[in-house]
């Protein structure tokens, strides 16, 4: 499938099939996809001051370049802006056995690194520092940064999926939630097997506009024809019969325990098309708009 294929996000590869100028471009679609319509103003929280202009260095945006300053002395110059007004985003992607579950054409890892990559880069072109962090036992630095190059270089390791990995999603948000030396934006993607992920994004919900995405796979929730199912939880090892598949978590119970907890949540399962619900999501709730000072 050639990435021009694509005719919504469901007809989307894994991202770790594609060479890396073709992940690229597909990125760059779904951030135009997700931002179009929206108000230019988010992912930026109460606005930017211009601090001072520096000489340019590889690795800043473009979208920096103080252009007059740039054509009176012949070399590039890009504006630097005070950081206390920028929101800083944070992206826990979970990278845990869990997520490799794939009853569809695509698996909960699939769709969590597509949603990061789309979030990421509308992050940055609105110039907010963006830092991705691994949910799994992988270390991914937990550093916000604007370059672009230092976004992709963060993709690029999340895009294939270590099978082996036991889930840190908690321990990571809480990391971040302690980490971050402001009010941030914190999105989490994950399927929320992990037990201590919940309290940590109703404790990161205290500090920082939180939202949590929460991934699922039909298989996870759709009844059994007949017979029995035996499961296994990756993360905890814990096993059980049921004589139907049933969510690990009930999405409107988690739903309803992090909204009182002060946090935003959205469900996204693997068959459906994630664009259009993001986009109304962020839309309504403003998530990136709030700014906690």
């Amino acid at each position: 499938m050639t990435t021009q294929a694509a005719s919504t996000d469901l007809d989307l590869p894994a991202p770790e099939s594609l060479a890396r100028g073709d992940f690229d471009l597909v990125v760059r679609r779904l951030a135009d996809d997700l931002a179009f319509g929206s108000d230019a103003s988010r992912l930026v929280g109460s606005g930017l001051e211009y601090a001072s202009s520096r000489p340019y260095v590889p690795g800043d945006s473009v979208r920096l370049l103080n252009w007059r300053l740039t054509a009176r002395t012949g070399k590039p110059f890009v504006r630097e802006y005070e950081a206390l007004k920028r929101t800083a985003v944070y992206i826990v992607v979970d990278t845990s056995a869990s997520m490799a579950v794939a009853s569809t054409a695509r698996s909960k890892h699939d769709l969590a690194v597509w949603i990061a990559a789309a979030l990421g880069l509308v992050a940055h072109r609105r110039m907010s520092p963006v830092a991705l962090v691994a949910g799994g036992t992988r270390e991914v630095p937990l550093v916000a940064s604007l370059s672009r190059n230092d976004l992709w270089r963060a993709l690029e390791p999340l895009r294939a999926h270590g099978f082996a990995e036991s889930t840190e999603v908690g321990a990571r948000v809480r990391r971040v939630a302690e980490q971050a030396e402001r009010a941030s934006v914190i999105v989490v993607l994950s399927d929320l097997h992990d037990p201590a992920a919940v309290p940590a994004i109703r404790h990161a919900s205290q500090r920082h506009d939180t939202l949590a995405i929460h991934l699922g796979d039909p298989a996870e929730s759709r009844p059994l024809r007949a017979g029995f199912l035996r499961a296994r939880e990756a993360e905890t090892g814990r096993t059980w019969f049921t004589g139907s598949r049933r969510a690990l978590l009930d999405p409107s119970l988690v739903q309803d325990e992090l909204i009182r907890a002060g946090a935003d949540y959205l469900r996204i399962e693997t068959d459906e098309p994630f664009i259009p619900a993001l986009r109304q999501h962020l839309a309504a709730r403003g998530l990136f708009a709030r700014g906690r000072g």
